[in-house]
């Protein structure tokens, strides 16, 4: 089925124009008019613009393909040409550079600029004028990109990149265009420049710096097979409005919350904050931020108008506490946690004190890092179903141990939601510590979640994560890659310590986190050697392969 523009958008088109120099690959830039009401007034953006209905004319002024071949590329039906022509037609009109089939006196084509962009002419009349065509042979399709829903002026805007024409200098049409800039990627979004910039325009700077030259850049967007559209959200935060990429950890929670676009859904999460995620899901952030913890500890309320279960009470803190109390939209019929880590068990105690609600949970099989204070009322073995108040829905128990012995996940069967503890993370993996971390353990309770009916992943820390499956098997993956490299740097030192071992496993991990991720590196090696390719004698790890 071929793509639809919606309806309340504009087709346009734009193009990368890129250079190598020195410094490095450069990309042309505009800066764009100052105009009251436009949120583009004064942006640094790349050239194009909306297309015209009689850019379908110059079909046949085009050399390189044709429409039926780009209309395939686009995924549209036809008229894929259209935004070729779009874009180098906008390109002459902006910045006066023209990608043409043989060589044009510009001195002569520069006065169809401002005819051009006042509507005077089409492109067609202007290659027949001049006696050339167009030439999309080094364009290549670079990305898709749709302006949110409910926004001022919304734009359906295809990105195209291509080589610079030799030989021609970049002049600015004082119009559009007050001040064009040839910079690298990292000099345009570098703060000191000052730049306005659109997300589209910082993603794709940030894309773009990838590549080391112009070549690269090209053999990347001719290889690619397929492009999706990119759809940002309107969000609000602490800040004020903002816009969420779908590379952001809040997108998938934020069209969740707000599908129509309106930009409510908040994309900041703020300790105390109550935040309904749906009918029967609260949640409140817990004021302990971190490295280990990231925004903090999320404490859930799940339920209904009868009673209520608190998921992972947080750390022992009286102003969650408070915030927990002054969320729940009901009374508090139980707490239950997924593990007994200190920043998700101790609030059990104060919190079932002002309660009076019991305590469910499991006991780990080691002490040591582990809450002291905590004293279930009930143990929970994996399996049970607990009933939610007033027949607000079912939490069943599923026991996932790997992070932690005697770690839980709550599946709220109705909405196909996993409350999943620190057994999956958002956004990073989490850390195996042995004796209590069991890296098997871990491995066997993620790919035993795949068989579960999954939509959504309420993670201990961060937002709701959707797609679970798909994250399952990528954690899968990430951590057998991980072994395959333990396994490889064994083979390649014959033996060696943890110190020894870290530097080249953990070799795409900051210094700083090291300390931490010799714990899961530990947890690799005991696997290892119960799968019998490795073994320890004291200190110093061999492989057994």
């Amino acid at each position: 089925m071929s793509y639809q523009i919606p309806a309340d958008a504009r087709a346009a088109a734009s193009v990368l124009l890129l250079r190598d120099t020195d410094a490095g690959i450069q990309v042309l830039m505009l800066r764009r008019a100052e105009r009251e009401g436009d949120m583009r007034s004064g942006a640094a953006v790349f050239p194009g613009g909306v297309l015209d209905p009689r850019d379908r004319h110059a079909h046949r002024c085009v050399v390189g393909a044709d429409d039926a071949a780009w209309s395939a590329r686009l995924g549209l039906h036809e008229g894929g040409l259209d935004y070729a022509v779009a874009a180098l037609r906008e390109c002459f009109e902006e910045v006066g550079l023209l990608l043409a089939d043989r060589p044009v006196d510009l001195a002569v084509a520069t006065p169809w600029r401002d005819r051009l962009q006042n509507g005077e002419v089409a492109a067609a009349e202007f290659c027949d004028a001049l006696g050339f065509a167009f030439d999309v042979s080094g364009l290549h399709y670079w990305s898709h990109w749709l302006t949110p829903p409910r926004s001022p002026k919304r734009f359906d805007t295809r990105f195209f990149v291509a080589r610079a024409p030799a030989g021609q200098e970049a002049v600015a049409d004082y119009g559009e265009a007050v001040e064009l800039m040839w910079l690298t990627p990292a000099e345009a979004v570098h703060a000191d420049r000052g730049l306005k910039l659109l997300p589209v325009t910082r993603h794709t700077l940030n894309d773009l710096a990838r590549f080391a030259d112009v070549e690269a850049a090209l053999a990347h967007a001719a290889g690619l097979r397929e492009i999706r559209r990119i759809l940002p959200r309107r969000a609000t935060s602490a800040n004020g409005p903002r816009v969420v990429l779908p590379d952001e950890l809040p997108y998938a929670e934020v069209g969740r919350l707000d599908p129509e676009g309106h930009g409510n859904a908040f994309a900041d999460l703020l300790p105390g904050r109550a935040v309904r995620l749906s009918p029967r899901i609260v949640r409140v952030t817990a004021p302990n931020p971190g490295v280990m913890t990231g925004p903090g500890t999320n404490t859930y309320l799940v339920g209904g108008e009868g009673g209520w279960t608190v998921v992972d009470p947080g750390p022992a803190d009286a102003a969650h506490l408070q915030a927990i109390l002054a969320a729940a939209p009901g009374p508090v019929e139980r707490i239950v946690v997924t593990h007994t880590h200190v920043d998700h068990s101790p609030g059990a105690v104060a919190l079932a004190q002002a309660t009076g609600a019991p305590v469910l949970g499991r006991r780990p099989d080691h002490a040591r890092g582990q809450d002291a204070t905590f004293e279930p009322t009930r143990l929970l073995a994996g399996g049970e179903r607990l009933p939610l108040g007033h027949g607000a829905g079912t939490l069943r128990v599923i026991h996932t141990p790997g992070h932690a012995s005697n770690h839980l996940c709550y599946l709220l069967e109705e909405e196909k939601t996993l409350f999943t503890g620190d057994h999956v993370m958002q956004g990073s993996t989490v850390v195996i510590n042995p004796p209590d971390g069991d890296m098997t353990a871990y491995l066997r309770a993620l790919e035993g979640l795949l068989s579960e009916d999954l939509e959504w992943f309420a993670p201990g820390h961060g937002y709701l994560v959707a797609e679970p499956h798909a994250v399952l098997r990528g954690l899968v993956r990430h951590r057998l890659a991980r072994e395959a490299k333990v396994r490889a740097a064994l083979e390649a030192l014959r033996e060696g310590a943890i110190e020894d071992l870290l530097p080249v496993v953990y070799d795409d991990v900051p210094k700083a986190i090291h300390p931490v991720a010799a714990r899961s590196l530990l947890a690799h090696l005991l696997k290892l050697r119960d799968d019998g390719v490795a073994a320890a004698d004291g200190e110093r790890w061999r492989s057994l392969a």
